[in-house]
Formats: structure tokens, sequence, C-alpha cells
């Protein structure tokens, strides 16, 4: 289990993660989609040396996986683990991946761009996670020639990530927002000051369990400091929104309030079959009571986790079985019970 599910970090009744992606291409190769596999594997070698190479104390705690010998399910848990793009899970071909062993640092290789630099830690700590991510990205920058233009910054694949080439986020849990419809106007606001927010897997993708994603837009004439300090400013203020309307919810309306929790943990620890869209409006209540002191019979640590065993690739895993949609549905109530 990642660090960023086994442990939680600061606002983490609201923040359950920070991430900082870190977009990177080598000089004089042509960029992933034109690269051959003799090339690509050119690239695999050139990163994982750099990264061993460059720290040895690195040298036990990462590991190089090709994702051709990754079988479908464990690649499926790495997505659901946010530790690697659907993409990358796909690229059979050229695709790897470094990963260290607390997985909280993960270097995708030939994805969109020849090197993307995550790190992933638990609650509000874009400050801490941008260092880490740095660290990383000056130990590969010291063995490796970065394509980069004085005027445009470091160049990608996309021009969406020109300039820094950083995309730091936060996921965040925002029930009554979403709830009251405030998150509506957070929204629609959110393109006007450099923000976009996704769904749980990113971009195109549903907010199962009141999960949102925010994320910069900007990342070209603005520095990598500048970029995490607007972020961090947007996180707080959600936040404290998030956080105010709670209290006038649990004010307002207690017994209805406890109601939707305690109904909701009752049916997550005698349900018999959910499927995954239910679960996790069920686990988010839960996790709501859980901050507001309302339900103190399991940690937001478990449901957090919950979250990811839920999902296909983790519960095919855990059964060791393909298992059809009906069959997936079965096993998911009987996972959860056996977790509560």
């Amino acid at each position: 289990m990642p660090k960023w599910l086994e442990e939680t970090g600061p606002e983490a009744d609201i923040v359950i993660s920070s991430r900082i992606r870190i977009a990177r291409n080598l000089e004089e190769l042509p960029f992933p989609y034109l690269l051959d596999e003799k090339r690509g594997e050119e690239v695999i070698n050139q990163v994982h040396q750099a990264v061993i190479e460059g720290n040895s104390n690195l040298k036990n705690d990462f590991n190089l996986l090709l994702i051709k010998d990754l079988d479908k399910i464990t690649r499926l848990k790495y997505v659901e683990k946010h530790l690697i793009s659907p993409d990358l899970a796909k690229n059979t071909i050229k695709g790897s991946m470094l990963i260290n062993k607390e997985e909280s640092i993960s270097v995708l290789i030939n994805e969109e761009d020849h090197i993307r630099i995550q790190c992933l830690l638990p609650g509000l700590q874009l400050d801490d996670t941008w260092s880490l991510a740095d660290k990383i990205d000056d130990l590969i920058e010291e063995k490796i020639k970065y394509a980069f233009d004085e005027q445009l910054g470091y160049l990608t694949s996309c021009p969406t990530n020109l300039g820094t080439g950083i995309r730091a986020s936060v996921m965040m849990h925002l029930p009554v927002l979403n709830m009251t419809g405030y998150i509506n106007g957070i929204l629609q606001a959110s393109s006007q000051i450099g923000i976009t927010i996704r769904g749980i897997y990113g971009e195109g993708t549903e907010f199962l369990g009141n999960i949102f994603q925010i994320s910069n837009q900007i990342t070209l004439g603005i520095t990598e400091e500048e970029i995490v300090k607007n972020l961090k400013d947007v996180a707080t203020q959600i936040v404290h929104k998030e956080r105010l309307m709670r209290e006038n919810l649990l004010r307002e309306k207690p017994i209805e309030l406890e109601d939707k929790v305690f109904r909701s943990y009752g049916i997550l620890k005698n349900a018999r079959i959910l499927n995954t869209n239910e679960a996790m409006k069920l686990i988010s209540d839960v996790k709501l009571g859980i901050a507001l002191g309302l339900l103190n019979e399991v940690t937001l640590e478990k449901m957090n986790q919950l979250m990811s065993l839920i999902q296909i690739g983790h519960m095919q895993d855990y059964y060791n079985a393909e298992l059809s949609e009906v069959e997936r549905d079965i096993k998911r109530a009987e996972l959860i019970r056996n977790t509560l």
C-alpha cells in the first residue's frame, strides 16, 4: 500500500493527497510518440542509470519495472494507486517506470514525455512534495541533458506543459460542497484563475465518492514555486469553505447528518452486493462522519485504503481471479464487510 494511503497528513479530513508531476524530455531524441523500440530502450537505460548511479542511497530503494513484464491486473493496480497513468499502462512496447519502496516516488518513462517524475504524499504537503520531486529532477539532470529552450523553457510533447513542465495537484474529499451545489461555482471560476478540476483518475473521469483533483493549468511564464504557492492557496481556501459548510450542516441538521452517516456505515457493514459507484458514495458518507467526530469505529486511513481496494484491479488481485461485473459487486461487498 503506498504511503499516501497508509498514512494521513495535514488537513487529512479533507485533503487525501498532494502530488507534483514534472515532465521532461531528452535532448536530441524524438518525443515518445515518434520513438522506435530501440530508442525507447535507450531512454529507459539512460534514466535508470541517472537515478541509480546519481545517488547510491537510491540503488536499493528503486525498482525498474518494464510495462511489458507486468500482467494486466498489476498494471491496473498501479493506475488505481495513482502511481502510473492509464496511457503508460497501455504502453507495453516502450513504457517502464522506476518506483521506490514507499511508492511515494515514481519516474514514468516513455509516457507522453520521455520522463514524468511524480511524487505523492498524504494530506496537504505541496511544499514537501515539490522539494522531493525537485531533488529527483536535479539528480537526473546531472546525468542527462534535457530538451530546453531559453524562451519556452522545458520542451514537452503537449504545449500545455511547456515552461516549467510542472503539474501540482491535490486530491480532495468535498462532500458538502458537492451536496450543496457550491462546487459548481468553484468549477466555473477555476479556469479563470488558472486552475483545473478533474475526477478521481484525472482528465475525463468521474467525481466518484466526492473526490476532486485540483491542479494548475498554467506552466509557462511562472516559476515552480509560484505554481506550488498558488495551488496551495486555492486548496487552503477550499478546505476552509468545505470545513465551514460541514460545521453549518452539523449545526443545522444534526439528526439528518447522523442518519446519513450511520445508515451508510450500516450498509457497508452488511450489504451483499455493491457496485463501485454506490460503494464510493457510502465510503464518502462514512469519511464525513469520521471527520466530524460522529463515528469512531473506523479510521480515515482505513476508508482511504478501501477506495483503492474496491477498484477492479485490486479486487481481481485480492481474489486472484478474473471476475465478471456481477461477481465483482458480490466480492466487493464481501471485501468491505471483512475490512470493517
